[in-house]
C-alpha cells in the first residue's frame, strides 16, 4: 500500500471518528430531550455502536479496501478526540435548538390545524345544530298553536262520537299504549 493510501485512509479515519463523535451527541443530547424510557436507552446504545461499526468499517473498505491498520485507530482516536474537543459543545447547543425549532415549528402547524380547519368545522356544525334546535322548537310551537286552534273541534267530535265509544270496549293493551301515548305527548307539547 503506498503513501497516498495511507493518508487518505487516516483522513477519511479522522472524519469518521468526527462523525461518529456528531452522531453520539446528537443521540445523547436527543435520549435526553425526547425522555426515552431507562430500558430502551440501552438498546439504543447497542444500536448506536452497531451503526457506527458499520459506518467505520464501509469508510475503510472504501478508502483501502477494508485493510486493517494501527494508523486507522489512530486517526479514529484522533478525530474523536478532536471532535471532542472543538466541536461537542457547539454540535449540543445546535441540536438543542433544532429540537426547540421543530417543536415550535409542530406547535405552529399544530394551532394553524385547529384555527384553519378544526374550528371552522366545528363552528359550521355547531350553527347546524343551533339551525335544527331552532327550526324543531319552531315546528313544535306551530304543532301547539294548531292544536289550541283545533281544541274545540276536537272537543266537538269527542262529544259527537260519545255515544259510539261508551259501548265498544278497547283490550287493556291499548289502554296501555294509549296512556304511554298520551304521555309522550304531553312531554312533547
Amino acid at each position: 500500500m503506498n503513501p497516498s493510501v495511507q493518508w487518505i485512509t487516516l483522513l477519511w479515519m479522522l472524519f469518521s471518528g468526527a462523525a461518529m463523535g456528531v452522531a453520539f451527541d446528537s443521540y445523547r443530547v436527543l435520549a435526553g430531550q425526547l425522555r426515552f424510557p431507562q430500558w430502551s436507552k440501552h438498546a439504543l446504545d447497542f444500536l448506536y455502536w452497531i451503526a457506527a461499526a458499520f459506518f467505520i468499517f464501509r469508510m475503510l473498505y472504501m478508502t483501502n479496501d477494508g485493510q486493517l491498520r494501527f494508523y486507522v485507530f489512530v486517526g479514529l482516536f484522533i478525530g474523536v478526540w478532536s471532535y471532542f474537543l472543538l466541536w461537542s459543545v457547539i454540535t449540543q447547543r445546535f441540536v438543542v435548538m433544532l429540537i426547540q425549532v421543530t417543536k415550535g415549528l409542530l406547535s405552529f402547524l399544530y394551532k394553524l390545524f385547529r384555527m384553519l380547519l378544526w374550528n371552522p368545522i366545528k363552528g359550521i356544525l355547531m350553527l347546524g345544530l343551533g339551525l335544527l334546535r331552532f327550526l324543531w322548537k319552531f315546528l313544535l310551537s306551530l304543532l301547539r298553536l294548531i292544536l289550541k286552534c283545533l281544541m274545540p273541534f276536537w272537543r266537538l267530535l269527542k262529544w259527537m262520537l260519545r255515544p259510539i265509544t261508551s259501548r265498544v270496549r278497547l283490550p287493556a293493551w291499548s289502554r296501555q299504549l294509549a296512556d304511554k301515548v298520551i304521555k309522550a305527548w304531553k312531554r312533547w307539547f
